[in-house]
């Protein structure tokens, strides 16, 4: 049986489609995805990401876990509570287990990680947390709504004038305690944005008060091309297990600074300066869409796409693909026997709104 989340009630009658994600019921769309997607761009719009696993730290020893535990190094978190950082967590191997974003609480941390990997998430941490001594609690009765776009902050001053002063000042990746809410500043569209933790019972309520203030409910779709333009991966389709951080665009979130140890250290030491394969964004002009596992084409060898769609910003198909690292700037993509040429970029494709592939 499928797990609903507190908000469930509300996207039925939003007229949401509900469709099965990682176990939950959740929203697809509320109607069209492209619209929904165009909000976020040019508005406000509302995500419900209580299907999200909340995992707190805490014990003398919980910073010296986490050194260990997560590649990126929770060090750069000491100077200020309520600070965040996106790190991958590694098996020996140096193969991604997941990414996620780590908060300092005050002495403690909290981990927001992937709900389909929830399951291999706490087996590993609580595995490696036995040495260390460390707490490990998951927090199920936490839900989690992402409030993202350029007009959120007018919006949440429509809630409260008090909270959108409190959160304007708030710099992005860095968190805020407010009553029983925690208000992080980050977001997984490429646009300005909140992720709200809050308690499940609370949800409704906050979330019947944004849509009043003009904000729109969006659904997973949105999520998925937002995403794609911001440049960000989607564990399970862009690296897994299998993939090293410099082979998928992660290799900026290894902290190998330093004597510090952590698990895959050794793994992926190499990897840093040879990765045989990266990701790269491609943009293609041409009448035709970019999926996922096309084959990419080029003078340097053969790559993968890992993620593709049309991009409701742009107009024309991008992707994210792992290809040779000797890749020059052109290439092709094999789609239906036809082999269509794109052009290779750095992503993101779209920031806050605005075009970066010229």
């Amino acid at each position: 049986m499928s797990l609903k989340t507190p908000l469930y009630d509300c996207h039925l009658q939003a007229g949401a489609k509900m469709v099965p994600f990682a176990g939950w019921q959740m929203p697809i769309h509320y109607g069209s995805q492209m619209e929904e997607h165009h909000v976020v761009r040019q508005s406000a719009g509302l995500f419900d990401v209580s299907h999200m696993t909340v995992v707190d730290i805490s014990g003398a020893a919980a910073r010296d876990f986490l050194r260990y535990l997560l590649a990126n190094d929770v060090a750069k978190l000491d100077k200020r509570d309520g600070k965040a950082l996106y790190s991958g967590m590694l098996n020996e191997q140096g193969g991604v287990i997941d990414d996620l974003i780590v908060y300092r609480l005050e002495g403690d941390y909290r981990l927001v990680v992937n709900s389909a990997t929830r399951e291999k998430d706490l087996q590993w941490i609580r595995g490696w947390a036995e040495d260390f001594g460390v707490c490990v609690k998951e927090r199920p009765e936490l839900a989690m709504l992402a409030v993202q776009g350029p007009k959120v902050l007018d919006c949440l001053n429509t809630v409260s004038a008090d909270l959108a002063t409190q959160l304007e000042s708030l710099p992005v990746f860095c968190s805020m305690q407010i009553e029983d809410m925690m208000w992080c500043r980050t977001g997984y569209t490429g646009e300005d944005g909140f992720e709200v933790i809050l308690p499940g019972e609370q949800a409704v309520q906050l979330w019947a008060k944004l849509l009043d203030a003009g904000v729109r409910p969006c659904g997973l779709g949105a999520r998925d091309t937002l995403r794609l333009e911001a440049g960000m991966n989607l564990y399970g389709s862009d690296m897994d297990e299998s993939v090293n951080p410099f082979s998928c665009g992660m290799g900026w979130t290894v902290d190998l600074s330093g004597d510090r140890d952590f698990v895959g250290r050794a793994a992926v030491l190499e990897k840093s300066t040879h990765p045989g394969e990266i990701q790269v964004g491609l943009v293609l002009r041409e009448r035709g869409v970019l999926r996922g596992h096309q084959k990419v084409l080029s003078e340097a060898g053969e790559g993968e796409i890992t993620s593709g769609s049309f991009s409701p910003t742009l107009g024309f198909s991008i992707a994210l693909a792992r290809v040779p690292d000797t890749i020059g700037t052109q290439a092709s993509v094999e789609i239906r026997g036809k082999q269509l040429p794109v052009t290779v970029v750095k992503p993101p494709f779209v920031r806050k709104g605005k075009s970066l592939v010229i």
